[in-house]
């Protein structure tokens, strides 16, 4: 035991040095806070924030479109057939759709 204790510094082999170890240690792996739940935090937040990012610029580009079409008849006319194959009375819809292989 004599040997053991020789590499253990004498901060450390008193009992507020274990308690601190062990403390830094439960809070380190088992806490409910611990390195691991703070890391996949860290990277869930950052995931959030580029999607937060993407959806401002969506939106963004969302308003803009909105802004053409109240605009430009020719423009929500065509929208409208294009999207939502919307027809005039005598006319035809033919919609082509791809072959998949």
């Amino acid at each position: 035991m004599k040997k053991i204790l020789r590499y253990i510094p004498a901060r450390l082999r008193n009992r507020f040095g274990i308690a601190t170890l062990v403390l830094v240690g439960w809070i380190t792996f088992f806490d409910r806070n611990d390195i691991w739940t703070t890391w996949k935090n860290s990277r869930e937040l950052a995931r959030m924030e580029e999607q937060q990012t993407w959806y401002a610029s969506e939106i963004e580009r969302t308003r803009e479109q909105l802004h053409e079409l109240s605009s430009d008849k020719e423009l929500l006319e065509k929208f409208a057939r294009e999207r939502y194959l919307m027809k005039r009375d005598n006319e035809d819809i033919f919609v082509l759709v791809p072959e998949k292989n």
